[in-house]
């Protein structure tokens, strides 16, 4: 089955339901048992808590799994939720894991902060090795963490030959697939054991729901489900409804998203102030071949980095949310103070021959603010995310002796507030950016 034909029917039991196409919601927590057989668990049920589970739960796993071509999937109220719970199944005091230097930066934070306190071992690892891996790999190694291509500066990873070295060596395979969503990459089929997904960006799709999952392979599947049992963690009926609505629409999107993005980063390729577009998909990219020969699309969010270096310059841009700074003065507390953020629409690089306006948004998101760990970061770099109706926008920040310039930012559905401004005067005439 075609994925376009799977995503519309995965998850679906009408004839459990009066013969209704989508599952209905089940609000519950009080779950009552017929008889005591069926309550000492002589009879088997699936719904025995609303913590556990409702039928409205298990089909977005079952579409889920459906879609990653797994054996079993797993819910989290979000993204970094998911990527924990994998991480504490798969490893104990004393292990060692290697996690790609390229991570999602939340999943370094905890590997670093929490996994740290429980006795783990986190080495981060250059996301090119490849095969080479295999001499960073030690007796005690539990887990390897792939994310492919990297958050920040996606770099491609030759996934089949990590998890070929990583299972020679008696370790599990974790990758975060966000980017590819189980619909342009599959990870199982690459050799990956565990797949996260933070379900908040592609599966649900429209800015309004929090939500992450774990799909595995039948090895991993177990340990998984009894850990996120354990942790006590439970999504929302609401939320998962809403997800699983979206994910009947995930391939028309996505393709809207792959389409918007190569738009963007191609035009931007012919602009002055850009030295160089990051895009798996684009030829030039270093990854590309790797990207052409296990991906089968791109999503929209890719990176590219400006001419420009001077501070000074950078903070010319409008200032509308300043990121608390104390929470990052950890390794690098030189490199760690934050100067000002934006929030701008993108739709101007779409659209500039034609003198249409962006919209400055009077806000900024938290999550934007914990991308300066990654040391792979280079000068005036910006990250950015397309959504699938064209509607893109822009947030970056400067960081202090780096000049980093970051970029990214949810789907908005609705008018953004603030003042109207041309993008390209922003960069230009404020100078923010310079030609040559």
């Amino acid at each position: 089955m075609k994925d376009d034909t799977l995503l519309i029917h995965a998850g679906l039991a009408p004839w459990e339901n009066h013969g209704i196409v989508n599952p209905p919601v089940y609000h519950a927590s009080t779950v009552l048992f017929p008889d005591l057989d069926s309550f000492e668990g002589k009879i088997p049920r699936q719904v025995v808590y609303g913590r556990q589970g409702t039928p409205t739960t298990f089909a977005l796993e079952e579409a889920l799994t459906a879609l990653e071509g797994g054996f079993g999937a797993v819910l989290a109220p979000s993204g970094l939720a998911a990527i924990s719970t994998a991480l504490l199944a798969g490893v104990t005091a004393g292990d060692h894991i290697l996690v790609t230097d390229s991570v999602y930066s939340p999943t370094r934070r905890f590997c670093d902060q929490a996994l740290n306190r429980f006795g783990v071992v986190t080495e981060y690892y250059d996301p090119l090795l490849g095969a080479a891996i295999a001499r960073r790999l030690r007796p005690n190694t539990a887990l390897v963490v792939v994310e492919s291509p990297g958050s920040q500066t996606f770099e491609v990873q030759d996934v089949a030959a990590i998890a070929q070295a990583a299972h020679a060596a008696g370790a599990q395979v974790l990758m975060d697939n966000t980017w590819g969503s189980g619909y342009f990459f599959k990870a199982l089929h690459h050799g990956v054991d565990i797949v996260v997904h933070a379900g908040t960006k592609y599966f649900a799709g429209h800015s309004d729901v929090m939500i992450g999952a774990v799909v595995c392979n039948e090895r991993s599947f177990g340990p998984v489900r009894d850990f996120a049992r354990l942790l006590g963690g439970s999504v929302g009926p609401d939320d998962v409804y809403l997800t699983l609505r979206g994910l009947r629409t995930l391939g028309v999107r996505l393709q809207r998203h792959q389409d918007s993005g190569l738009r963007i980063a191609r035009w931007l390729q012919s602009r002055p102030e850009v030295e160089r577009v990051i895009h798996p998909a684009l030829p030039e990219d270093p990854g590309h071949a790797l990207w052409r020969r296990d991906f089968t699309g791109a999503c929209g969010l890719f990176g590219f980095i400006l001419k420009t270096r001077d501070r000074e310059a950078l903070a010319a841009l409008p200032v509308v949310g300043v990121a608390n700074q104390h929470l990052y003065r950890r390794h690098r507390p030189e490199q760690t103070a934050l100067y000002p953020v934006i929030e701008a629409n993108l739709t101007p690089f779409l659209e500039y021959l034609h003198e249409r306006d962006a919209v400055l948004p009077r806000f900024v998101t938290d999550e934007f603010k914990d991308y300066l760990r990654c040391s792979r970061l280079e000068h005036g770099f910006i990250r950015v995310n397309c959504d699938g109706c064209c509607h893109e926008h822009l947030v970056a920040f400067s960081c202090k002796r780096r000049g980093l310039l970051r970029a990214s930012c949810p789907p908005p559905y609705g008018p953004a507030f603030g003042c109207s401004k041309s993008l390209p005067a922003i960069l230009s005439a404020r100078g923010a950016v310079h030609a040559g």
